[in-house]
């Protein structure tokens, strides 16, 4: 797949993944890049992964706190908020109502 289309597709949903992965429990954030590879959606480097988790930290959707590493460097966990249930809720619903008719579309055009 084209790196650049790829990159606008994730720049699109990569908030809604993240806070979707940490309704699963609290993480750090080289654990969610692994999360993310493994569903699929590729590889996902700090400098993209780390700015939205500030993001999400910063409109309230995530709580962070550092914990020391039993064997190894400290790490900073994400949490969701309430806030950030509520907005997975809303924007998960949105992005499903887009994406089937998307799909559909994309479907016909590809079996034809």
């Amino acid at each position: 797949m084209d790196s650049d289309r790829r990159g606008q597709w994730l720049r699109g949903v990569l908030d809604i993944c993240v806070l979707a992965l940490l309704s699963e429990g609290e993480s750090y954030g080289y654990q969610l890049a692994q999360a993310l590879d493994a569903a699929g959606v590729g590889p996902i480097q700090g400098g993209t992964l780390y700015p939205v988790l500030l993001r999400l930290q910063k409109t309230g959707l995530v709580t962070a706190q550092w914990r020391e590493g039993s064997a190894g460097p400290a790490r900073k966990y994400y949490r969701l908020t309430d806030d950030g249930h509520a907005a997975l809720g809303t924007d998960g619903s949105a992005w499903l109502t887009f994406v089937q008719p998307v799909n559909d579309i994309v479907t016909k055009g590809v079996t034809r």
